[in-house]
């Protein structure tokens, strides 16, 4: 027996310091909820989590970034359902204007609401917005561009490819013998070969817009209404039009780069569906107005069912990014979450260790004590 080392004393002092460290865990862990408290923990688990977690925020994030991009689609279909419910007022005006017990009184009486109600699709396409930007007047259509000041890029599909395109020949004329009234075609257009397809291209110009399209969803429309006729293309002087493919509102609907939807909305104006000369105070131009507001209906539509289209897959966006947020939190919960009824188990153990360590240290302590009956 000893009394300098205590070794007894060590030993148990030792094991009881395990088992307080141990105990000092489970209560840690039983507090928090927390599986993983410290980077020591579990460092590969924490990393993992952490990532993890960046991704459920982000999803999250991304969700209501899609019910906003739902809101904006909402905004402007009930727009366009107004505009859709005076276009067909302007054709019942139209289709009466055309019948031949109308006198050119009755006739401008109906042209007088016929300007009222292409002033407030004007007003409409200007003040339809969200969040202070405006949805209608073309602001999210895809941009383009021209090198030349007097041709303008009106719009363009989404079937275009993002590239430069070329024309070395744009025969144009005044409709009038006089040098006056709308361009028309005078001639055969000549395209680059940067146009897909473009034997198939069909050309058409109508109040001054010049389309080109192919039944492959290919239609770029240019604005010649400033063209100056003395400014000839040709080959030496192209044509050159920059099809840059931004424009439209990206929503960010993914907790990653790139994970964008883009909603290409175009302009709802006057000229764009073809109204903006639309007169029916004579017999000749109802008969006329009846055509282009059928042709606006059917702008209007086509317009309704793209932004209808862009609806239902956002909120099948939104559902994704609902499931998916759920399961990888599910995932991150069983990285990070403790099981109660096992830490609980752990800790009772770690508990009575350490009581049983307490007492075996004090009853160590005591064991020099008894070298003193030797000296007696």
């Amino acid at each position: 027996m000893r009394i300098n080392y205590n070794v007894s004393a060590m030993l148990a002092n030792n094991a009881l310091a395990n088992n307080d460290n141990l105990l000092a865990q489970s209560l840690e862990r039983l507090s928090s909820g927390l599986k993983i408290n410290h980077a020591k923990d579990n460092p590969a688990g924490l990393a993992m989590a952490k990532r993890m977690n960046a991704q459920i925020e982000g999803i999250s994030i991304a969700g209501q970034n899609a019910s906003d991009g739902v809101s904006v689609i909402e905004i402007a279909d009930g727009a366009l359902g107004e505009v859709s419910d005076m276009l067909q007022r302007m054709n019942e005006l139209a289709v009466k204007s055309a019948n031949g017990t109308m006198t050119d009184t009755d006739r401008e009486t109906i042209q007088e609401e016929i300007a009222q109600l292409k002033e407030e699709v004007v007003r409409i396409s200007e003040t339809t917005e969200f969040n202070g930007q405006k949805l209608l007047n073309g602001e999210f259509d895809l941009k383009g561009y021209c090198n030349r000041t007097d041709i303008k890029v009106n719009s363009y599909s989404e079937e275009v490819p993002v590239k430069t395109y070329t024309i070395t020949e744009l025969p144009l004329a005044r409709e009038n013998a006089d040098g006056t009234g709308d361009y028309v075609l005078d001639g055969e257009i000549t395209l680059g070969d940067e146009f897909p397809d473009k034997d198939n291209i069909t050309a058409s110009i109508k109040d001054n817009l010049l389309t080109l399209k192919n039944s492959s969803g290919f239609e770029m429309t240019l604005d010649v209404s400033a063209m100056d006729l003395n400014n000839t293309v040709s080959d030496t002087n192209p044509l050159t039009i920059d099809a840059t493919g931004i424009g439209p509102m990206r929503l960010q609907i993914g907790a990653n780069e790139g994970q964008i939807l883009e909603i290409n909305v175009q302009a709802v104006s006057l000229q764009n569906m073809g109204i903006e000369r639309l007169d029916v105070s004579t017999k000749e131009g109802a008969l006329d107005g009846i055509d282009r507001i059928d042709g606006a209906i059917k702008y209007i539509s086509g317009l309704r069912g793209r932004l209808g289209a862009y609806q239902n897959r956002l909120e099948s966006t939104v559902s994704s990014l609902n499931i998916t947020n759920e399961n990888m939190t599910a995932a991150y919960s069983r990285l990070m979450d403790v099981d109660m009824a096992e830490e609980m188990t752990r800790y009772t153990t770690n508990q009575v260790l350490t009581q049983a360590g307490t007492s075996m240290l004090a009853q160590a302590n005591e064991r020099p004590s008894q070298i003193l009956q030797l000296l007696q």
